[in-house]
Formats: C-alpha cells, sequence, structure tokens
C-alpha cells in the first residue's frame, strides 16, 4: 500500500507494541489517528480535548451538528464520560460489550461541546477489538472516535480505503487488519422510555428487548426530518443523515427473479449493463455483458463483514453504477438495510 501518511502494521507482537506506542504518543500531543474498531475504522482523538476533536471536524469535513461518539475500556471510564450510569446501562454493558452498541446517556462535563454537537448526551461504546482497547488503556482516556472516511462516504474496513481519504492529512495509520464487524455499532437512546434504537446494527433491537423490555426502533416510527427529536435539535447519535455510507457511484437496491429480470431493471433506470456491478446473495446473474458481479453471503453478520469492502471495490474499478441485491426483512438484517437505504439516497435528499 502507497500511502505518504505513516502505516503501522499490527499484527504480530512486536508491531502491536509499537503501533500501541505511536499512536499513544500521538494522541497525547492532540493528533487524530486512524485506528481499527470491530465494526470499521475510526479516526480517533482525545474526547477531553476540544481542540483535538475540531481536529476530526476539520480533516473529515464534518458537519459541526453530527455528534461523535465515544469509545472507552468498561465501564469504569464510561462512567467518567457520564453524568448518571443507570442500571439498564449496566445490564446492556454487561450483555453486550465489548463489543458493537452505543449507549446514549446524560453527558459528564468532562466532555467537551463539540464531541455531542452541543446536545446534552453522549453515545459511549466500549469497543471489543484489541488494538484500540490497548491504545486506550495506556492513554488512559477516552477516544472520540467517527467512522475513518470523509464525511457522508462509504466506511473503511481495511487500512488502505483510510489511505484512500486520508493520505497526508493525519500523521499516523494502524494496520490491524479488516474489521471483523464490518458495519457501524447499534446506538440506542437510553434518555426515552422506552429505550429507542437512533442506529440500527449487528446487535439487533430483539436482542436488545431481550435484556431491556420493550425498545422502539426510531427509523420505523420517525419522519426523515429529525428522527423524531425536537426541530433545531442536534441528533443524540451519528448515522442520521439521509444520505451516509455512500460509495462514489451511484448505488440502486433492486430485488428481481432471475437474471433477465435484472436486466429490464437496469434497462429501465437507464443505465448501461456494461457500466453497472451487480452485488448479489441469492441470485447472482452471470457475469457476461456488466462491469462485474460479485457474490457476498447471505447470513447477515458475513455479509455485515463483505459488504463495504465490495463496494469500496466497485469505486476502485470506475463502476458507473452498483446495483444491490435486497436483503432479506427481519431484525437481523436491519442494520444491513439501513446502510443500503442511506447509501442509495439521492445526493441532497
Amino acid at each position: 500500500m502507497r500511502c505518504r501518511t505513516e502505516v503501522l502494521a499490527a499484527h504480530s507482537g512486536g508491531s502491536f507494541a509499537t503501533a500501541v506506542s505511536r499512536a499513544v504518543a500521538a494522541l497525547r500531543a492532540g493528533d487524530v489517528v486512524a485506528l481499527p474498531t470491530e465494526t470499521v475504522y475510526g479516526l480517533a482523538a482525545n474526547a477531553c480535548d476540544e481542540r483535538a476533536v475540531a481536529r476530526i471536524f476539520s480533516v473529515k469535513g464534518r458537519p459541526a451538528n453530527n455528534p461523535i461518539i465515544v469509545h472507552v475500556t468498561g465501564t469504569e471510564m464510561a462512567r467518567q464520560c457520564v453524568s448518571a450510569w443507570t442500571d439498564p446501562a449496566q445490564r446492556l454493558a454487561e450483555a453486550f460489550w465489548p463489543g458493537p452498541l452505543t449507549i446514549v446517556l446524560p453527558k459528564a462535563p468532562t466532555i467537551p461541546d463539540i464531541v455531542t454537537a452541543g446536545g446534552p448526551t453522549v453515545g459511549v461504546r466500549c469497543p471489543r477489538h484489541p488494538l484500540i482497547q490497548a491504545v486506550m488503556l495506556e492513554c488512559g482516556f477516552p477516544l472520540a472516535a467517527p467512522s475513518a472516511n470523509r464525511s457522508t462516504a462509504l466506511s473503511p474496513t481495511r487500512a488502505e480505503h483510510v489511505c484512500k481519504s486520508f493520505d497526508g492529512l493525519i500523521p499516523l495509520i494502524l494496520d490491524g487488519g479488516p474489521t471483523p464487524v464490518g458495519i457501524e455499532s447499534t446506538v440506542l437512546d437510553l434518555t426515552r422510555s422506552p429505550p429507542r434504537v437512533l442506529r440500527p446494527g449487528i446487535v439487533h433491537h430483539e436482542a436488545l428487548s431481550a435484556v431491556l423490555g420493550p425498545v422502539e426502533w426510531a427509523i420505523q416510527t420517525a419522519s426523515q426530518t429529525g428522527e423524531g427529536r425536537p426541530r433545531g435539535a442536534p441528533p443524540r447519535s451519528p448515522g442520521q443523515l439521509a444520505r451516509h455510507y455512500a460509495p462514489q457511484a451511484p448505488l440502486v437496491v433492486l430485488a428481481w427473479n432471475d437474471e433477465a429480470d435484472l436486466r429490464s431493471q437496469i434497462e429501465q433506470m437507464q443505465w448501461t449493463a456494461g457500466a453497472t456491478h451487480v452485488i448479489a446473495h441469492t441470485t447472482p446473474p452471470g457475469s457476461a455483458g456488466f462491469h462485474g458481479v460479485s457474490v457476498i453471503p447471505r447470513q447477515p453478520e458475513a455479509c455485515a463483514r463483505a459488504l463495504y469492502a465490495e463496494l469500496h471495490r466497485c469505486d476502485e474499478q470506475g463502476a458507473a453504477g452498483i446495483v444491490v441485491e435486497a436483503v432479506p426483512e427481519g431484525a437481523p438484517w436491519d442494520g444491513i438495510a439501513d446502510r443500503l437505504r442511506r447509501a442509495s439516497a439521492r445526493p441532497g435528499f
């Protein structure tokens, strides 16, 4: 991988320790560092340092009204980031941490307003990836870490994806290999009763309900303007923009009966099959006449691991358009369906 930003591999014992040490030094100096979580790669800074967090917004081109999730080593550090650690939060942490679940609670004064877009709440998560855990343990402070991509663009699941966005703009990328989950964390707002899923993910609402009782899913009930929050109030979670997680090429989600049906639908959209890359999980067409055809798993966890990497590959290979086969309905697929819905939204909508 060619990259003017320094990329440090962190796969073996020696390289792991070196990567952690270098990242800690940069973070303590107020720099931003890209490193893997188990979901996607994050662009990390000291969550308690307002100027360091401001660098994240500047590098990403992130709107100031889009809050950032705070990553912690466990419940002890989480308690330092929130003003009240509740019994439901403790039960969720015991069930799903470390892992891809973000819990929204009232923020503590230690968390600068820039992290929460000026709002009164903060999302906290204990990631499972050993690299970010080791960095935070040595730093001794939580990390604000949105996905390491330009605002609204496709999230990175490999170090080379980060390099495409930030080559020469950040000092360091830690290469921990492909991320094992592949889509962003579930976000659950505990400041509401019943709790509300603000962003679905691999930890789906049925699993959350088994721990807490009834849980709402905001995307099912809220209008497009604000996911049910008061007009003008900042969102309580990232991932609320109508268009998000999008590749460079236009993307549409289709269901088809067979290859002839797929080709007919592409023709009706006035796309050219030869410039269209198809990503399928159940009914893949033959590759003849298409720009490319990828087959991804039909099992939701495996599909999530593969999806973003395939979308990055479509862009790298110059596809003019991307067709993704619609995923099945049901709780395990909600997070993937949400990412595809936002990735396929028209710009400006």
